[in-house]
């Protein structure tokens, strides 16, 4: 089955939203609760730091705000795998949510490495 094609502001978006509901089904206990602060605030970063890359000043400041962008992508992946350690029932569901955190790092990088060889040349 193919995925859905998304733009970037729209994929980030929707990949905050995962993280999200994902939250919504851990049992409140005083790990989860310091985890769910944690990754609800760098998985939203990822699109709101993208959104700004995009209203840049400039390429310095696009590849800055992309920069953190990826950042927080790869902040996301680890709090993904403590979710994971912690709660080891949610081990399938997990897979599908880190396997888009690694994508959206990886297109991130793309764009910056992109951006650099372009502004380079």
């Amino acid at each position: 089955m193919d995925k859905p094609k998304y733009d970037l502001e729209n994929r980030t978006t929707e990949f905050a939203k995962r993280v999200i509901r994902l939250c919504k089904v851990l049992q409140r206990n005083s790990m989860n609760n310091r985890l769910i602060g944690q990754i609800v605030g760098s998985a939203g970063s990822v699109g709101a730091n993208y959104r700004e890359a995009n209203d840049a000043l400039g390429k310095k400041d696009f590849i800055h705000r992309l920069k953190i962008s990826r950042k927080e992508a790869k902040e996301t992946i680890h709090w993904l795998e403590l979710i994971e350690e912690a709660n080891p029932e949610l081990k399938s569901r997990m897979e599908e949510i880190k396997q888009e955190a690694r994508e959206l790092k990886n297109i991130l990088s793309a764009i910056i490495s992109k951006t650099i060889k372009k502004n380079n040349n």
